[in-house]
């Protein structure tokens, strides 16, 4: 997660069997094609984890399992806040924090009411912070429950502390994005990364350490190429057309999501199953089609580009 090199965090999928275990040998697969794929660091138990369909016990052995994967090629960070008392929060941090991980995460909309002021929510966030000294940790916000934007003079007085070393922005908003990095920039191990990809080249170009997607979760080494182009003179043509091909497939990526991402990854010859505990929707033939579809475009622009 270094700021010289733009980098692609993947919110990572977990795997289930059949009867919703956790399917630990395709959990392996998987791991291997984002790593293969050249990615900076792994978010595991996150959204896109259904970490909120998992008990803390799955979380624990979900990610010591995805740190012993990565067997420190590349950082691992783990969601690390699921709501209560925040004594009780810092306590599960500290214990998934063991597992290994670079930093833990805490997930914006976990931390206060959705009705409680900035002041509330900032007071709580100093408060686990001191109960968990020294503890790397980060911040999403995370639409679900509800989304808990942070204004960059806020996300600054946390980053400020010496502890906040990662945020992914849910913002969509590029003037927001640039104010949080003008705000934080005094802070070189700090590092911001962008969910949206509707302005994905911009947000790299202002600053952005890198992206972190649910696309990814199709083409992961597309957001990677991404990522390594975006600012390539010579590569302007094919930098364009990738962030078209982002915007134009939106809509079919984020529905039926995750069970559509698991699908493509199916069509693609990865090992994993469809199944997800999260109530979705109905994935119809006609999403099946979609995605299809999908993958057939992704040909198309694969060849033009000349990712393998």
């Amino acid at each position: 997660m270094e700021k010289s090199e733009k980098g692609f965090i993947p919110v990572m999928l977990t795997p289930f069997n059949s009867d919703g275990t956790i399917d630990y040998t395709s959990l392996g697969t998987l791991t291997g094609r984002y790593l293969n794929a050249g990615v900076k660091g792994l978010f595991t138990n996150c959204l896109s984890s259904e970490m909120f369909e998992l008990n803390n016990e799955e979380q624990i052995q979900l990610t010591r399992r995805v740190v012993e994967l990565a067997d420190g090629s590349v950082p691992v960070v783990t969601t690390g806040t699921f709501g209560g008392p925040i004594a009780k929060q810092a306590e599960f941090v500290k214990r998934i924090y063991d597992t290994g991980v670079h930093a833990v995460i805490l997930i914006t909309s976990m931390i206060a009411g959705e009705h409680d002021p900035d002041s509330v929510f900032d007071e709580k966030v100093f408060e686990l912070l001191h109960l968990t000294p020294s503890i790397p940790v980060g911040f999403y916000e995370c639409p679900v429950p509800f989304k808990r934007l942070l204004s960059a003079p806020q996300l600054a007085s946390f980053v400020d502390t010496g502890r906040v070393i990662y945020h992914k922005d849910t913002s969509l908003n590029l003037d927001q994005i640039k104010a949080k990095i003008n705000a934080t920039s005094h802070h070189p191990e700090f590092n911001l990364y962008d969910a949206y990809m509707g302005h994905a080249v911009s947000s790299l170009q202002a600053g952005a350490a890198g992206l972190s997607c649910i696309q990814g979760n199709y083409f992961p080494e597309l957001i990677v190429w991404l990522c390594q182009n975006y600012d390539n003179k010579g590569l302007t043509e094919e930098v364009d057309a990738i962030q078209d091909f982002l915007i134009a497939h939106m809509d079919v990526m984020h529905n039926i999501y995750p069970t559509a991402a698991k699908y493509s990854l199916q069509q693609q010859g990865l090992s994993i199953s469809t199944f997800t505990r999260r109530e979705v929707g109905d994935f119809s033939s006609d999403r099946k089609k979609e995605i299809e579809q999908l993958g057939l475009d992704y040909t198309v622009l694969q060849q033009r580009i000349g990712i393998s």
